[in-house]
């Protein structure tokens, strides 16, 4: 029997470090807007279901189990920090990850440099996560808005259209994306013209009166970042009013199965987009992933199945590389982690900024069988477009070390 100061320091053990030790697992905790955004979040919940099958089944890490506590964060800032705080002070994690909307994300990020826990943010895009309100607690998988648009911009300079119309949905990735655009293209086009911006509230546009404020700037070109049941909308009244008729679009995040299989044959084809043609990329990597994925799932992954994949073995190679599961091990093991043999081939996290390297397919909407697909598309390196680490640190004027 353990005498008092023995049995408290015992207690005081478990409660310190996490219940992870305890039941010889490691836990991470994981939150998303699973109910508000499924079209994209239930294959990500598919893909790191998929990842943690994988590396338990190969004796885990660190000779220990993984095990995902999962949460609904509400789609809501205040919700989500309530659910993280949950997560650490009730569930006893000390890594948390996921989050999808850029303001559920950055609310996250905040609560991860005030309580010092690690942060893996999977799938939200705004720039201010790994720049202006990066901390180095918090890291970043997916591509940002600004790498995504500069992956578009050289495609979009070369058609040279003067007159844009910007259409986004009124929340920060929609606005920094919208920003970033502008910025990018009248470097690369100096003679550009912003000739109308409609920006309609998240989950909430008017399509008929979008599409006609559009049509009367009469831009040459339209740039959009609508995504989700706002996209189809936008897309179904803009062919019903002729809006695309010999008009260039540049449209993120527009190729991916999510967004684009809902819209079926009236996928508007020809749009130069962001996305996944999962059933097109040739690489061994890829194809073991869709091979395993199917037989798991009886579906085919869309590209949050990729990002949820990804989140989970990034986690577990980083512990691995730590060697441990301590927050300031795990940062120093992220920076400069590089996560080998998944769908999109090795990547990395950046020690500047946190922000990984994983890249993004440009290519143009095609029809085929009666779907949306890519076609002319290619792999463009995250590490691309990314700026130097010189001028990021002019972007993240805060603390990185």
């Amino acid at each position: 029997m353990l005498r008092a100061p023995l049995l408290g320091l015992a207690l005081a053990a478990l409660c310190f470090g996490d219940l992870a030790v305890a039941q010889n697992t490691i836990r991470i905790g994981e939150m998303n807007s699973y109910k508000a955004q499924p079209a994209f979040l239930d294959p990500y919940k598919k893909g790191w279901e998929l990842a943690i099958e994988e590396i338990n089944a190969k004796g885990g890490v660190l000779g220990k189990k993984l095990e995902v506590v999962s949460r609904d964060d509400g789609a809501n800032p205040g919700d989500a920090v309530r659910v993280a705080d949950e997560l650490v002070t009730r569930e006893g994690v000390n890594i948390i990850a996921g989050t999808f909307l850029s303001h559920i994300g950055l609310a996250v990020t905040e609560f991860a440099g005030k309580k010092q826990v690690f942060f893996l943010a999977a799938e939200p895009l705004t720039d201010k996560i790994t720049w202006q309100n990066g901390n180095r607690y918090t890291f970043r998988l997916r591509s940002s808005t600004y790498m995504q648009v500069a992956m578009l911009v050289p495609e979009a300079a070369a058609a040279k259209k003067k007159r844009w119309a910007l259409l986004y949905p009124n929340f920060e990735y929609g606005q920094s994306s919208a920003e970033n655009f502008k910025a990018l293209m009248r470097k690369a086009q100096p003679d550009v013209e912003f000739v109308t911006e409609q920006a309609p509230p998240l989950g909430k546009v008017d399509a008929g009166p979008v599409v006609q404020a559009i049509a009367d700037a009469k831009p040459d070109a339209i740039f959009n970042v609508l995504f989700g049941p706002d996209l189809a909308k936008f897309v179904r009244e803009g062919n019903t009013r002729g809006l695309f008729t010999d008009r260039f679009v540049a449209s993120l995040l527009s190729g991916e199965p999510e967004y684009l299989d809902p819209l079926k044959e009236e996928a508007p084809v020809g749009w130069l987009v962001t996305g996944y043609p999962w059933d097109a990329i040739d690489t061994p990597e890829h194809k073991a992933f869709v091979a395993a994925y199917q037989k798991r799932w009886n579906d085919y992954p869309r590209l949050g199945s990729v990002v949820g994949y990804e989140t989970m073995h990034s986690l577990a190679a980083g512990i691995t590389k730590a060697g441990s599961t301590d927050t300031e091990k795990l940062i120093t093991a992220f920076r400069g982690l590089k996560v080998e043999g998944g769908p999109f081939g090795s990547f990395s996290y950046r020690a500047s900024d946190h922000q990984a390297t994983m890249g993004a397919y440009v290519g143009k909407i095609a029809l085929k069988n009666g779907k949306g697909t890519m076609s002319d598309f290619k792999y463009v390196d995250g590490a691309s477009v990314l700026p130097s680490d010189e001028e990021t640190k002019k972007l993240r004027p805060g603390p990185s070390n």
